[in-house]
């Protein structure tokens, strides 16, 4: 078989959503492909929905239910244990993409001998196949045989990993799965995935759909979900370590852990978490020193996190308490200028 497509289902049936994600499936022009989507235990109808496809497509779509709620990572892991195909991809069962997005994709993998083959996005709010905001999700210099210099630029700007294709020796007989029970699955395991390719292609055309919506998981801000993004750097970190990559790929992965696990978890929490636990900010700052005692001083944060965040960071580094108490004192004085604008 060409391809496998792995789609993980949860709570998807209002709206049209989740149809609206299969009809571009069923579509595809692609010829010997299968479509595995996994419910992983939703409490709507998102399981019938997805019986009725089997039914009407059962040659190609198979219908798969998870007793337990195993989050994405888990869904998408029951999904690689089926899949039977030469190339695999993931799509988000609120996305979608063209008619031609897989053909064109392998296409150009078989076509220059790649392994892993991705393209760009539009950014969308709307059920539509109208061009939205466009997403660049790789550049061209990071194409084509793989060496040091391009995977040190996939492993800072690798995209997003349902953006892609990829043969099945990168992820099936890869022995890492994703993270189970936890979300930002694909930022644990995506490294290892991405330095098992030899060679990399691009479409630099917008051929997938990434639906924003006020519920994704995007625009959900939780403690949970600030935990999770921890453990998912943890992950990504121990991936190095279990594979052999991380002292040659220091720089990049101390760069990506402060990114993920303390940065963007630091400023989410605070934006969105209520009540501020002291103890929690104050554990995430030690937790990122003793991983990295002088991150502040690689390259890649220097050059690429913004002087606000950095002056923040060096607060909330040296004194958790007052950086709780002039975050909260900033934005209540930006939140009152906005007011009166």
């Amino acid at each position: 078989m060409k391809l496998s497509i792995i789609v993980p289902v949860y709570n998807m049936a209002a709206d049209g959503k989740l149809e609206y994600c299969l009809e571009s499936l069923v579509h595809q022009t692609i010829k010997d492909y299968e479509i595995i989507a996994v419910d992983d235990c939703s409490t709507d109808s998102s399981m019938e929905i997805l019986t009725v496809y089997e039914q009407k497509y059962p040659d190609i779509f198979h219908a798969v239910h998870s007793e337990i709620n195993r989050k994405q990572g888990g869904a998408k892991n029951i999904g690689m244990e089926r899949a039977k195909g030469e190339w695999i991809g993931f799509i988000d069962s609120d996305d979608w993409v063209t008619p031609d997005y897989y053909e064109r994709l392998i296409r150009k993998g078989e076509e220059t001998g790649a392994d892993m083959v991705g393209c760009d996005y539009h950014m969308t709010d709307k059920h539509s196949m109208e061009i939205g905001q466009i997403v660049h999700n790789n550049r061209r210099e990071q194409t084509g045989e793989l060496n040091e210099e391009k995977y040190r630029s996939l492993l800072l700007d690798g995209g997003s990993l349902v953006v892609k294709v990829y043969r099945r020796e990168i992820v099936i007989d890869h022995p890492s799965r994703f993270p189970e029970g936890i979300f930002y699955e694909d930022n644990a395991i995506g490294n290892s995935w991405m330095l098992r390719a030899k060679h990399f292609e691009y479409i630099e055309e917008p051929l997938y759909y990434y639906y924003q919506h006020d519920v994704s998981t995007v625009h959900t801000i939780s403690e949970k979900r600030c935990l999770d993004r921890m453990k998912a750097g943890r992950i990504m970190l121990e991936e190095a370590e279990k594979y052999g990559y991380f002292e040659n790929y220091r720089a990049e992965l101390e760069f990506n852990f402060a990114v993920l696990f303390y940065v963007n978890t630091l400023f989410t929490y605070m934006q969105g978490v209520r009540p501020v636990r002291y103890g929690f900010v104050k554990k995430l700052g030690e937790e990122m020193i003793q991983k990295f005692p002088k991150f502040q001083e690689n390259p890649y944060y220097c050059e690429r996190i913004h002087e606000e965040e950095k002056k923040l960071v060096r607060m909330q580094i040296h004194s958790t308490l007052w950086f709780i108490a002039y975050y909260k004192l900033l934005w209540a004085y930006r939140n009152f200028r906005k007011r009166r604008k």
